[in-house]
C-alpha cells in the first residue's frame, strides 16, 4: 500500500486560521479528541463484524504540517483516506480552499 500526499493552498489570515486547520486534521489522525472516549481496552464491538475497531484503522492521516506563511496544507494519508475526505475536513473550518493536488495531480476544490 503507497500513502497519498494530500497538498492544500488555503486563505489562512492568522495563527487561529492556521490553528483550526491543525486541530481538525490532528482528528483524521487519530490524535485528536473524538466521541464517545472508551476506557483503554474497551473498543466498541459492531454487530455483523467478529472483531473490535482498531484504532489504528481508523486514523488515516500519517503526518500533516500547515503552514501560515506560505498558506498551505501537506497531508500524507494512508492509501484508505480519499482526498475528498480530507478536502471536506478543512473546509468544515470556514476557511477557503483555493487548490488542491493529491499525489501531484490537480483536482477539484
Amino acid at each position: 500500500m503507497a500513502d497519498h500526499i494530500y497538498k492544500f493552498n488555503i486563505t489562512m489570515t492568522c495563527g487561529g486560521c492556521s490553528g483550526a486547520v491543525d486541530r481538525v486534521l490532528k482528528k483524521l489522525d487519530g490524535k485528536g479528541p473524538r466521541r464517545p472516549q472508551l476506557p483503554p481496552g474497551r473498543m466498541p464491538r459492531f454487530p455483523g463484524c467478529d472483531h473490535a475497531a482498531d484504532p489504528a484503522t481508523l486514523a488515516g492521516v500519517k503526518s500533516h504540517t500547515v503552514s501560515l506563511d506560505s498558506q498551505t496544507a501537506e497531508v500524507v494519508a494512508a492509501e484508505s483516506l480519499d482526498y475528498d475526505t480530507v478536502l471536506n475536513t478543512i473546509k468544515k473550518t470556514g476557511k477557503k480552499v483555493n487548490t488542491g493536488e493529491a499525489d501531484g495531480q490537480t483536482m477539484a476544490v
